[in-house]
């Protein structure tokens, strides 16, 4: 049995016209002699009717202190919703489909309710509808965990729902359709001449991911990596080729870049005392306990640095200054990445990016790197200038 998962978002299922295009691809697929399961994202955003957040307002009219286990009851309905209006559709055209719930599909998760983890996936409830000649539309975005509670999975659910069920279904492929015709090399709000990429690898989009690409959740990548179940981006309102994420990808230097805004530089120091270094660890231990997450941290002989989301910005200050440190803040920051797996073990590509940005007026704040990315922290109102000249320069358009 050959397996497809195709996931639809929601805005391909807000309408009956996206709805329409939606069943063209699945029933094209069950015609090429795939068995179809079919992951749906609840209908709509805020304002429209079965929307998630519109449930979420609804109840909040009453009272805003929702217990998780209850929000998390509640806002799984608006994918629910989404199964049962495309397995009638389908069945109106001829076709036999069966509605599944998360839990109903075997997808058992912990009780980290809000963004719960997928513990374990029973393929055989999918398996036998397949067996049976059936179309299998799974609501996505939520499992069931061990006391029979729903559950959510947080931001990227209905991806991470997709990619996870490709791995235990062992499909084909998983794809996933949106509004956008595949990755692009940047965010083509700020760059014009941004590219769809043909292909990429799944280490690529997952940096692009964490640095601020909003096409598909991190999550879902290392579901399907776990698997090594390919990965399609396609238009579900347009015939684009899409974009193939595998392992096997040819390399390149630089692939894509991506952005992150509304961040804060928090520099602390200078630290005094006779153990500078413990001094560190304290400041580091301070942000944790303060329940912050930091990034691109840097050390001096006698201060370090980090940066923070601008949102945390108050409760840092707040959390070190209690403590007892001098600190320094760098409000409106934007962090730029640069991200190629072919970059690993090529010189200069450093001294290619920090030559053009200096040409650009643009002056760089921090910087970070791993194997496949090397990160800028630069003022938020050089960053539209910065990302079209590295773009330009490194060819991606």
């Amino acid at each position: 049995m050959k397996i497809v998962v195709q996931k639809f978002g929601g805005t391909s299922v807000a309408t009956a016209e996206g709805r329409a295009r939606a069943m063209e691809r699945i029933v094209a697929a069950k015609e090429q002699g795939y068995s179809p399961v079919v992951v749906v994202s609840a209908m709509g955003r805020r304002g429209e009717p079965y929307a998630t957040d519109t449930l979420i307002d609804l109840v909040k009219t009453i009272h805003n202190d929702i217990e998780p286990r209850e929000l998390d009851l509640l806002v799984s309905c608006g994918e629910i919703i989404s199964t049962v209006v495309m397995a009638t559709s389908l069945k109106k055209m001829g076709h036999q489909a069966v509605a599944l719930t998360g839990g109903q599909a075997g997808i058992f998760t912990d009780s980290n309710y809000g963004c719960a983890q997928i513990l374990d996936i029973d393929p055989k409830p999918i398996m036998y509808h397949l067996s049976q000649g059936r179309i299998v539309i799974v609501a996505g975005f939520q499992g069931v965990c061990e006391d029979g509670s729903t559950t959510t999975l947080g931001r990227g659910g209905s991806d991470t729902t997709a990619t996870a069920l490709g791995a235990a279904l062992k499909a084909e492929v998983v794809e996933i359709y949106t509004d956008v015709d595949g990755v692009m090399t940047t965010d083509p709000r700020l760059v014009p001449d941004a590219a769809i990429l043909t292909d990429i690898s799944y280490r690529e989009i997952c940096e692009m991911a964490n640095q601020g690409a909003k096409v598909i959740h991190p999550r879902a990548i290392e579901a399907a990596m776990s698997g090594k179940v390919p990965i399609m981006i396609k238009n579900t309102f347009s015939d684009a080729k899409g974009t193939l994420i595998a392992d096997n990808v040819a390399e390149r230097v630089i692939t894509g870049l991506a952005h992150l805004t509304n961040i804060t530089q928090v520099k602390v120091g200078p630290l005094d005392g006779d153990d500078v270094q413990l001094a560190k660890v304290r400041v580091l231990k301070t942000m944790a306990e303060a329940r912050i997450s930091i990034d691109m941290v840097g050390v001096a002989p006698n201060s370090i640095f980090f940066i923070i989301n601008g949102d945390d910005t108050k409760k840092a200050q707040a959390a070190l200054e209690a403590a007892g440190y001098r600190i320094a803040l760098d409000t409106g920051c934007a962090k730029l990445s640069v991200i190629g797996a072919g970059m690993e073990g090529v010189p200069g590509v450093m001294a290619n990016v920090m030559e053009s940005l200096n040409k650009a007026g643009v002056t760089v704040l921090h910087t970070s790197d791993s194997d496949i990315t090397i990160s800028f922290l630069i003022k938020e109102e050089d960053l539209l200038n910065a990302i079209n000249i590295l773009h330009k320069s490194f060819k991606l358009g």
